[in-house]
């Protein structure tokens, strides 16, 4: 069979792209095709694929501003020419879900979430003080056309895979549709506990997080500003300047930082924050096995991957004042770092490997 790889763009290493990595890794010769590549961004495993591009490429300041052009993407992810294709995989959470393909191909979308900033994130993105004026107004035209595009084109995937049962959830509310749920993988071979795995840690908090709106990193600046503990955030994003203008000074934001260096921080730190509501949520995986205990809001794909007062403790509401609770309790807590990492295991790559292999077999008729 002749297997063509799908993902939104190619702009940096992230939750999404550690799938892609893996899954690219089963099709050493398959061409990757996206709305934009940003050369070297991401690792050598997904660079080494031929890499096709839309006409979104080409567009002024596309690179950094791609974004912009949510209401072109439709018809850039429709313009991919796949007829040559037997077996497409895509791994989507904006529109590659929605490509042509021959009548008898067969298309295998990893889905990480339906397009949250159509549904029900619009609020996050799009809302009073969340973007400028001109932005509100154009996606306040243009989000019926996206909306009822991406229903329509969700008919066009053979077999759905989510990534938590989450997902599955909202896959089944927008698009109608069944779905299996797959874990994505965690490198649970290279975060480890380090020489402080045990408590207690070096007395600060990390949050680990792109620093967009959605990711609700101002409650956890809120609620430190008020504590006076120790944060330190890792992560750029389009809130970075307004999260440092809100933040005290325990509040240290680090920036950008390799992963060897993110790997030392969750050795050392006395547990991860984690605010938001995520699709499933690598970041508190990545932490309970470098055995860091997880405070986070009882909601979305945590509620699959922390297992309450064992591995982590869940706040309810998402305020500040709720997470200031749970920290008054977290610290009560007597952690054991080793059952923190066990949980880990259960979402290593060995495990997503093989539940992904079986269903690329059972579903296509592929064989490895």
């Amino acid at each position: 069979m002749k297997v063509a790889l799908l993902h939104d763009w190619i702009t940096g290493m992230r939750g999404g792209e550690k799938v892609l990595e893996l899954i690219s890794g089963f099709f050493p010769q398959a061409p990757i095709y996206t709305l934009l590549h940003v050369p070297g961004s991401v690792s050598p495993a997904i660079e080494s694929h031929p890499i096709h591009t839309s006409f979104i490429q080409g567009l002024p300041l596309a690179k950094e501003k791609y974004r912009y052009y949510l209401p072109f993407m439709p018809m850039a992810v429709e313009s991919l020419d796949l007829s040559g294709y037997d077996l497409i995989i895509s791994t989507s959470h904006c529109v590659v879900k929605g490509c042509m393909k021959r009548e008898d191909a067969i298309h295998l979308c990893c889905c990480f979430t339906p397009m949250r900033y159509i549904w029900d994130q619009y609020d996050f993105y799009f809302g009073p003080g969340r973007s400028s004026m001109l932005s509100r107004l154009a996606m306040k035209t243009v989000r019926p056309y996206l909306q009822n595009w991406d229903v329509v084109s969700s008919a066009r995937v053979s077999e759905y895979i989510a990534i938590s049962e989450f997902i599955q959830r909202r896959i089944k509310r927008y698009y109608r549709r069944d779905s299996t749920v797959i874990y994505p993988p965690v490198d649970t071979d290279y975060y480890v506990p380090g020489g402080k795995a045990h408590f207690p840690r070096e007395d600060y908090y990390l949050i680990v997080s792109a620093l967009a709106p959605y990711k609700r990193v101002d409650l956890g600046i809120e609620a430190f500003n008020r504590s006076g503990k120790k944060l330190k955030v890792i992560g750029t994003g389009q809130s970075a300047n307004d999260l440092k203008a809100m933040a005290k000074p325990n509040i240290e934001f680090l920036g950008w930082q390799s992963d060897e260096s993110i790997r030392n921080h969750y050795q050392s730190c006395r547990g991860l924050i984690f605010p938001g509501i995520e699709d499933f949520g690598i970041v508190p995986l990545e932490a309970q096995a470098s055995g860091a205990p997880v405070l986070a809001f009882g909601a979305g794909g945590a509620l699959e991957t922390i297992i309450d007062q064992t591995t982590g403790l869940f706040f309810k509401e998402p305020t500040a004042q709720s997470l200031l609770n749970g920290l008054t309790e977290f610290e009560k807590i007597n952690w054991n770092p080793q059952k923190i990492r066990d949980q880990s295991l259960k979402f290593s790559k060995s495990a997503f490997t093989q539940k992904m292999k079986s269903f690329i077999e059972e579903k296509s008729g592929f064989r490895f």
